[in-house]
């Protein structure tokens, strides 16, 4: 595993941060880690790379211990925090040379900077300073720095925070590229960002475990219903939806178009074919609602 959480507990006084938490992560995932705020992700990645010890409770980074081998794990580890720490007098090229002697880059440092600048999309800005890049060039910045050393896991605390849409773009690209060969657990608020990027999500609240799946699936975690819209070309009563014993309500939208929900797994759009069929209707749209990850988020975290 790339990284292993095992029963994390955090104190700060007498507040809680985390709570027995428990995961794994593995080579090649990329994950987002979801909470709202103050639920412990930050900590979670401040413990995870080696900055602050667990009150109990243990976690490795490709197999090593964030508390007996941390300067091991800190090796293996690109860290990318919310508020991106850089030196603002410096030139970009400047600065990525001396991370590169900071980690003892192997080979030539100026060409192991030259790729990390182009893979970065950081070339028209490399002989500028930091301090007169973009929001945008200072994330890539960041990103450069924390590749430098070819680390197998990146662990990024909103990398895209404050970003126009444009800058989006780009940046949300640039961790998908990188994510095809390193692992890489991802914090965000932007739920849109999740659905493009990570395979799998995470989420905690007040400290504790609420969700673990795949993106794709997460959205059958936080609800058992299942809503359809359909209309037909015929005006028809609520009393005949009675036939369909296993629907749980019944909403008019307009004389022809009704909104039926129902606590059962199986789609519900055969049967109601077979409804139609059955009392000589015709159906002009039929369609299955699906939930957002912003909904299901809102569901998990809301009713603690």
């Amino acid at each position: 595993m790339s990284i292993e959480a095992r029963k994390i507990s955090k104190y700060f006084g007498t507040q809680k941060a985390l709570d027995a938490l428990s995961f794994t992560i593995k080579q090649g995932e990329v994950v987002g880690f979801l909470g709202p705020n103050g639920a412990g992700k930050s900590t979670l990645m401040k413990i995870l790379t080696c900055f602050i010890p667990p009150s109990s409770g243990e976690a490795s980074v490709c197999g090593y211990d964030v508390m007996e081998q941390s300067l091991a794990v800190k090796k293996k580890i690109g860290y990318l925090p919310e508020n991106n720490p850089l030196y603002l007098e410096m030139y970009v090229r400047e600065y990525l040379s001396f991370i590169g002697k900071l980690h003892h880059v192997p080979g030539s440092l100026d060409k192991k900077v030259s790729d990390i600048i182009e893979l970065t999309g950081l070339g028209p800005e490399q002989h500028k300073k930091i301090g007169s890049l973009s929001k945008g060039y200072r994330q890539r910045t960041g990103l450069a720095q924390v590749l430098l050393h070819d680390p197998e896991v990146l662990i990024l605390d909103e990398p895209t925070s404050g970003l126009d849409p444009n800058q989006l773009v780009g940046i949300r690209s640039l961790i998908r590229e990188v994510g095809k060969a390193k692992t890489v657990m991802l914090s965000t608020h932007i739920m849109q960002e999740v659905e493009a990027i990570c395979d799998r999500v995470i989420i905690i609240d007040k400290g504790k475990l609420v969700a673990d799946d795949q993106t794709a699936h997460l959205a059958g975690l936080s609800s058992g219903k299942q809503v359809v819209t359909v209309e037909f070309s015929e005006t028809i009563e609520a009393a005949l939806f009675d036939r369909l014993p296993t629907l749980q309500k019944v909403e008019k939208s307009s004389a022809t178009i009704w909104k039926l929900t129902t606590s059962e797994t199986a789609d519900l759009r055969p049967v109601l074919f077979q409804f139609a069929v059955d009392h000589q209707l015709t159906v002009l749209s039929l369609q299955k609602e699906t939930q957002s990850l912003e909904d299901v988020f809102q569901k998990l975290t809301q009713k603690n």
